[in-house]
């Protein structure tokens, strides 16, 4: 009964134990149906649970759960989910909902027979499945697949590739079909795709739209400070991340950036520019031994990536925060402690928002209008950037 009603419901028992059995309403109503109900709910003459059966167990409850779904409690999550498709005015998905539920309906391949599938077998699944649904919105067919060509091209020129991934990539979903329905205003990537619609020279074609793909570097940074300004920064000086095909990824610490640079080293073949706080000397002795000749490495002179932000930015931005209520001067950002402890300071005194880097950062961004707000150091790193290695 439980795979049953995990077929026709389409999602785990997880989902319904969160849904239904920790939802106070709802549980009482699951009480009720199991107090009403022989089979479930009554316990033994014998039992030494007799007399308690409003004492059930919620861990009881769920374990006969897991046991025999019984037809009220499957009606009931019906109507639920059903009364909740209406409640938010998603009258398609209850229709489907009641459709998925029609008995005639059955689920043709299991999971578990996928994950065993040869890769030529999934991928025509796959393609199967998603030119069944462009031709449901759109009439546009082809036999022209010079987009999955170019495609397969691009990611094996990216990523290190096995032979089931090229079998996957080396098919016949119908992408001219299924980009002519895309808006104008999608997101960067699928704006690339659609140009591949009427473009050959991928990288004019780029530097012309801002598109960022295809990608031709990585910049692994520590936090999301970097990932927001270094764009900024270098887009203000004419070195704009978007037309070279720069990807910064923030790891979320030193430590994850070595884990991060490990397991990346090991799958693209595009150079990737390391960027270190100066407390990860450490870290840097990890990946050497792993540094290929094509990466980089820049570790801050000191501190960390806000510590290089000049002073004047830092109180431009602040002062235009304050909003003339009150004001800042360089003199307030003490010599000897790092800037981020100076700004948690200015922060609280000032009567401010929490402090938070990444807020911050973007506060920066607005402010970046003048070549002294882009220190050496900063440029520097810009550089290196342009240069190839």
């Amino acid at each position: 009964n439980e795979n049953k009603v995990k077929r026709e419901f389409n999602f785990e028992f997880s989902f319904l134990k969160q849904e239904v059995i920790e939802h106070p309403p709802k549980k009482q109503k699951i009480f009720e149906i199991f107090k009403t109900n022989k089979k479930l709910g009554r316990i033994k003459k014998n039992s030494k649970y007799k007399g308690k059966h409003d004492k059930l167990s919620e861990d009881n409850i769920i374990r006969k759960i897991k046991r025999r779904f019984h037809e009220n409690l499957r009606l009931y999550i019906n109507e639920e989910y059903k009364n909740y498709c209406l409640k938010n005015k998603n009258l398609k998905r209850a229709n489907n909902w009641l459709k998925r539920i029609d008995p005639s309906i059955s689920c043709q391949i299991k999971k578990s027979e996928l994950d065993n599938l040869p890769a030529f077998q999934l991928r025509d699944y796959a393609v199967e499945i998603l030119n069944a649904s462009i031709r449901s919105i759109t009439s546009v067919s082809t036999e022209n697949y010079s987009i999955n060509e170019q495609l397969k091209n691009y990611e094996n020129n990216i990523f290190i590739i096995d032979s089931d991934t090229n079998i996957l990539l080396d098919n016949k979903i119908n992408y001219i079909g299924g980009l002519n329905i895309i808006e104008e205003d999608a997101v960067i990537n699928l704006k690339w795709l659609k140009t591949l619609l009427n473009t050959s020279n991928l990288i004019k074609n780029r530097e012309a739209e801002c598109l960022k793909f295809p990608i031709e570097k990585i910049i692994l940074v520590e936090g999301l400070t970097e990932e927001i300004l270094l764009p900024a920064f270098s887009r203000f000086i004419g070195f704009d991340f978007y037309k070279k095909g720069i990807q910064v990824i923030p790891a979320g610490g030193k430590n994850q950036v070595v884990k991060m640079y490990y397991k990346l080293s090991q799958e693209i073949k595009l150079p990737i520019f390391l960027l270190l706080d100066k407390d990860a000397e450490e870290n840097i002795l990890q990946i050497k031994p792993k540094l290929r000749t094509i990466d980089k490495i820049h570790l801050v002179s000191c501190g960390e990536f806000e510590d290089l932000l000049p002073k004047s930015l830092i109180v431009k931005t602040i002062n235009r925060e304050l909003n003339n209520f009150a004001s800042i001067s360089e003199e307030d950002l003490s010599e000897g402690i790092g800037e981020v402890k100076n700004l948690e300071n200015i922060f609280k005194e000032k009567g401010l928002h929490e402090f938070k880097k990444a807020d911050f950062a973007k506060m920066v961004k607005e402010n970046i209008t003048e070549d002294k707000d882009v220190s050496d150091e900063i440029r520097e790193i810009i550089k290196e950037l342009q240069a190839k290695y």
